[in-house]
């Protein structure tokens, strides 16, 4: 199959008045499809950091940013597939009591994710709907109309009964109403957040950020939905997988130091 080179990468500046413990979580996973080349940290005062894994198998670093300014950077270049994501409009839906142990997490309920809230909504506009993948794109295609992506609609408190009810937000957003929908409908959906360059797309004029979209479980596997953007893709490249956004805080600080910055990169290498 044939690849595209994609370099990808971000850098955040914070002002601390203290010295303050942070977690990144920038650094692309493994990936049978992608492949990470000259992969690289960057930070300005050199800073000590070291790696883990999280609870869903998500790569972190862990260092302390400190006193006064300083900048915390990964660039990297990946290979992916000249291909948008694969799709299956027969994959069927499992029933409650058929899903493997691992994914009944995702047919719960979580901080910003409200089946329990929103439950009736979703059996009254989707309950009726032919099972499977159809119906998961219908969800999609709906919570793509309903919302306008808005900017500084939306804050970190925002479930997606406040984004519903208000009918604007971001791409987070987006994906955490066609979770919720997803669960009250038991058809575990977790979220995902990575890099998405603008491939074989019109590219966007707003700055490049980190990008949210969602993994449905459908048959015997995962498969990518994205109710923000509302159709297949090339160039994902996965971050990390949770319940919802706080699951995969791209930083943490224990603390308060102000941030000063974040550049986001995700742009094919030519030539």
């Amino acid at each position: 199959m044939a690849s595209r080179r994609i370099r990808v990468g971000c850098d955040f500046t914070y002002v601390a008045e203290i010295e303050t413990p942070v977690i990144f979580q920038v650094q692309p996973g493994e990936s049978p499809n992608v492949d990470l080349q000259r992969e690289q940290w960057l930070s300005e005062p050199p800073m000590v950091i070291h790696g883990y894994a999280d609870l869903y198998g998500n790569s972190c670093v862990r260092g302390v940013l400190p006193v006064g300014r300083s900048s915390f950077g990964y660039d990297a270049v990946a290979i992916v597939p000249d291909a948008e994501e694969d799709a299956d409009s027969g994959a069927p839906e499992c029933a409650p009591g058929a899903l493997p142990d691992n994914t009944l997490i995702y047919t719960l309920p979580s901080r910003y994710c409200l089946p329990d809230v929103l439950g009736n909504e979703a059996w009254s506009r989707f309950g009726g709907l032919p099972q499977g993948y159809g119906r998961v794109k219908a969800i999609c295609d709906y919570v793509h109309g309903h919302l306008e992506f808005q900017y500084g609609s939306s804050t970190g408190l925002s479930t997606a009964a406040d984004v519903y009810a208000a009918g604007r937000g971001v791409c987070r957003d987006f994906t955490h109403l066609a979770i919720t929908f997803c669960r009250a409908l038991n058809i575990p959906a977790r979220y995902v957040f990575g890099y998405l360059p603008d491939l074989d797309v019109p590219p966007d004029p707003a700055p490049m950020d980190f990008a949210a979209w969602m993994e449905v479980w459908l048959g015997d596997r995962w498969w990518t939905f994205d109710p923000r953007n509302n159709m297949r893709r090339k160039g994902r490249i996965v971050i990390g997988r949770g319940r919802d956004a706080l699951d995969v805080a791209m930083a943490t600080t224990f603390g308060g130091p102000l941030l000063e910055s974040m550049v986001v990169q995700a742009e094919e290498v030519t030539g």
